[in-house]
């Protein structure tokens, strides 16, 4: 029989656990850094409690809190310590007892060789075989020389050496930025961030500076601290989700002139960007081929990044189309978003959750406007996206992307990120005026998985069904900038103004 080496010590955090592989290798010392508030309490009591609950023997060593501070912290996720052993180093009482399981002792009137043996030997006694140390920034001060401090430091690496014992070092990262000694001593590193936005709530993040003998999942990875936890979102990478049999056939809408005007429909597993300005019907277009997957018995989720659900519900009822029916038979699910409380990373890891748990097979992003609002980076909103899309293509997952362009008219339309590339399939909607009044043109300028038309079509959002499409607009030129110029034939404009008040809904 091969053998493969120890089992990974899980930390308890899944997502943590994910991005190492199954989790730290056992019996050595880490470090985990950050800024005070940036979660590395709860993590070391999540690595603890995970120790309870597969039979270690846990111990948490606090340095510069009260246990009433840290039973507080257990109480705020639900948790209970029992199980814990709880070694307390605090300023008010001098005497100390080696049967004692909590430790109190003025550290300014003593010397560091004695605090340490202290330590080493409550640590011996109890046997741990998980430690936390929170935090070395009081064994730091108290050390008061870095040589000082780094041998003891080396002098706990030792102690551990051969024990058993799988160590967190939290440090609050007080040393000056060009100390990385302590980094240099550890068998791994990791660092949590805390980064304060302009407006909404903080992000975190974390990365796996060092970890010898295993290859982590590099990079950051965004997390947050909720009632429970940490909760961590692996970055997602493309390549370590294997494609699917992918089907031949395409997704219909069930409006026949918008179908033929893709050739016969938008493919399976591909994504299709939905440009155009403000109110040209961009989200009402992405829903129609929702619906159409939902009356087939496709389950469809649908992130709303930029309208409330009950806005959004009310207009597709004004439209005649189901919403409502599709949500209440389970077959369409409407998530919103909100970019200021909602990172990337987890938005990333909703969809794929979507997908791996509930079988989803059409996903909708309205809109990327909101996304990029939660991405301060325009270059890393397009490598996650690429990385998103290709997660989803290879799933046989048919995607659609709703973006608002800024200006109305002409040559002045843009596109707050250029994202264009990524998509197999851009579908452009345009407004543009004749016979006195605003129209909508829709047309298809790229389709990566077959042909469609060169054509320009008129647009229109109303009941019965929701939305028209009209014949080709052979008898305009210039539509797609707005102003069109009428060069003769037959008028072929999907609404006439008799028409109007009917196919808008009115009586």
């Amino acid at each position: 029989m091969t053998d493969h080496g120890p089992h990974p010590t899980a930390t308890g955090i899944a997502g943590l656990d994910d991005i190492l592989r199954g989790g730290l290798p056992p019996n050595r010392v880490y470090l985990v850094q950050g800024d005070p508030g940036a979660g590395k309490t709860t993590l070391g009591l999540q690595f603890l409690l995970e120790g309870v609950r597969v039979g270690d023997v846990p111990m948490y060593i606090s340095l510069s809190e009260s246990r009433d501070e840290v039973n507080a912290v257990a109480r705020s996720h639900g948790w209970s310590l029992d199980g814990i052993h709880l070694f307390e180093m605090q300023v008010g009482q001098q005497e100390y007892s080696e049967a004692a399981e909590n430790t109190l002792f003025e550290p300014s009137e003593v010397e560091l060789r004695e605090v340490m043996q202290r330590l080493l030997s409550e640590i011996d006694r109890v046997k741990a075989t998980r430690v936390v140390f929170d935090s070395l920034s009081e064994l730091r001060l108290l050390a008061q020389h870095p040589l000082r401090y780094r041998r003891q430091i080396l002098q706990l690496k030792q102690f551990f050496s051969g024990r058993h014992s799988t160590v967190l070092f939290l440090d609050d990262r007080t040393a000056p930025e060009e100390d990385r000694q302590l980094q240099s001593v550890v068998h791994g590193v990791l660092l949590l961030e805390m980064l304060a936005n302009e407006y909404g709530n903080e992000r975190r993040r974390l990365r796996v500076v060092k970890l010898r003998g295993l290859a982590p999942r590099g990079g950051y990875h965004d997390f947050a601290i909720r009632r429970g936890g940490l909760e961590v979102f692996p970055r997602l990478v493309a390549a370590e989700h294997p494609p699917k049999l992918v089907d031949s056939d395409t997704l219909p809408s069930g409006v026949r002139e918008l179908d033929s005007l893709l050739g016969g429909g938008v493919d399976r597993g591909t994504a299709t960007l939905i440009l155009g300005p403000a109110g040209s019907g961009k989200s009402s277009l992405s829903l129609k081929y929702a619906l159409s997957a939902a009356r087939r018995g496709e389950h469809v989720e649908v992130f709303a990044f930029d309208e409330r659900i009950q806005t959004l519900m009310h207009r597709c009822r004004g439209l005649g189309m189901d919403l409502e029916g599709a949500m209440a038979d389970g077959r369409l699910t409407i998530t919103q978003v909100d970019p200021a409380e909602m990172g990337p990373g987890e938005f990333v890891a909703t969809v794929t959750r979507a997908v791996t748990e509930r079988q989803t097979r059409v996903v909708v992003i309205d809109s990327l406007n909101g996304y990029l609002n939660a991405m301060p980076e325009e270059r890393t909103l397009a490598l996650q996206l690429h990385e998103l899309l290709s997660v989803l293509n290879q799933s046989n997952v048919t995607t659609f992307m709703v973006m608002a362009q800024h200006g109305l008219l002409g040559p002045a339309m843009q596109s707050p990120l250029d994202i264009s590339y990524l998509a197999d399939t851009v579908v452009l909607l345009r407004y543009f005026e004749a016979d006195g009044a605003v129209r909508k043109a829709i047309s298809v300028v790229k389709k990566r998985s077959g042909s469609h038309e060169d054509t320009i079509r008129e647009y229109r959002m109303g009941s019965p069904d929701g939305i028209a499409v009209g014949q080709p607009l052979s008898a305009f030129r210039g539509v797609l900038t707005g102003v069109p110029t009428y060069v003769g034939g037959t008028e072929k404009l999907l609404i006439r103004d008799r028409e109007r008040p009917h196919l808008d809904g009115a009586p």
